[in-house]
């Protein structure tokens, strides 16, 4: 199988450089991979798409503020630190530029008296082991000196950093956020539950590894990232319950959709689980412990996009891309979102065989005017 069959042309100026002023005014395009059907909505309508008894699982990671900006103390050069994962009370494993000039040895400050590092060590793929040195607590120190860090296609500084973080987010540890849960609004959640779908969280933290493109030739050649992850005896227990009563089970983002079908089984139930995952979903991978995705439009050849395609056959999302192309969506971290429910028949999702989609007839009861305030 190879990337380049997961290319698409994407013009720059659809790339969202900021959020809408209103989460959930976002639009939302419906795919259905059996019939080949679309319907383009704003994700407001979302809760119209789901059922009594559907189990929406979201992912309640938190972005740290884990970008860093210092200098270097003999040569003074500034310098630029990304925190990926911490190895102990003290020294953490960072993405940092420019990388030729941070060498073993070599001292930096980042916060005059509050913050300084060492680095340690190279490690693979060019990141650095850092030994910082601070007084107190330094998660306290990073919320008051650090700044979220922003995708590498985002050029816009934000005005308000909380805008890359879900409403919903709890758990501190991400380098990205989850982006397909930048959509919901406190109201639109509560709108979801009076409706009597059942919200359930589990905990993905999102390394930078989900922005690296794929770079071989083939797309089985490819070493995936792992991330940490958990997933709570008593989250799986109302995941499987969905299931056991016939009902759907819904993932909020790739990084859910990555958890469900890292702890289930050949059924499709779910454990409790904690640790690290570095599972490949891809075309003609058989997945099991979701029926429906809510997911933001990925990168070209990424692993996000080779996700969707196995949920509802490549040529299906390569046309769903194209129409959102060409009807002027706004893609990747601050842009629009898909509903996709996923193939009763995988088997009939040939890998090759052209799609063409059509819009669905009729999309009843569905508001058609904007809604009012700024509900964050």
């Amino acid at each position: 199988m190879q990337t380049k069959d997961f290319y698409y042309d994407l013009p720059p100026e659809q790339i969202a450089q900021v959020p809408l002023p209103q989460r959930d005014q976002s639009r939302l395009l419906y795919l259905s991979p059996d019939r080949r059907v679309y319907a383009d909505c704003r994700f407001w309508d979302l809760p119209r798409f789901l059922c009594p008894g559907d189990c929406l699982v979201m992912n309640d990671t938190r972005v740290l503020p884990a970008r860093l900006l210092g200098h270097k103390t003999d040569t003074g050069i500034a310098v630029e630190c990304l925190l990926l994962e911490r190895r102990d009370l003290r020294r953490w494993v960072c993405l940092v530029r420019p990388g030729r000039r941070l060498r073993p040895g070599a001292q930096i400050i980042f916060a005059p008296g509050k913050l300084t590092g060492v680095i340690v060590d190279i490690l693979s793929e060019g990141h650095r082991l850092i030994e910082f040195a601070y007084e107190g607590v330094f998660e306290t120190l990073l919320a008051e000196v650090g700044h979220v860090p922003l995708p590498p296609y985002i050029h816009t500084e934000l005005s308000d950093e909380e805008r890359y973080q879900t409403v919903y987010a709890s758990v501190d540890g991400s380098a990205a956020a989850p982006t397909a849960g930048l959509h919901f609004t406190p109201r639109l959640l509560d709108e979801i539950r009076a409706a009597g779908i059942d919200i359930v969280n589990l905990t993905l933290h999102v390394g930078t590894g989900t922005f690296r493109p794929v770079s071989t030739d083939s797309i089985e050649e490819h070493t995936m990232h792992s991330e940490y992850f958990s997933l709570s005896a008593a989250a799986a227990e109302r995941i499987n319950a969905a299931r056991a009563r016939g009902r759907r089970v819904i993932a909020c983002g790739t990084t859910s959709a990555r958890v469900l079908e890292s702890v289930c089984d050949a059924d499709g139930r779910v454990r409790a689980e904690e640790g690290r995952t570095d599972i490949f979903i891809y075309p003609r991978y058989e997945i099991r412990a979701f029926d429906a995705l809510i997911t933001n439009f990925h990168l070209p050849q990424s692993t996000l996009l080779m996700l969707v395609a196995a949920l509802a056959g490549r040529q299906t999302i390569l046309a769903a891309y194209r129409h959102a192309v060409a009807s002027g969506y706004r893609f990747f971290s601050f842009g629009d979102a898909m509903f996709i429910e996923r193939a009763r028949d995988p088997a009939a999702l040939s890998y090759n065989d052209p799609a063409e989609l059509r819009p669905l007839a009729t999309l009843p009861d569905l508001p058609r005017t904007p809604r009012e305030g700024n509900d964050e």
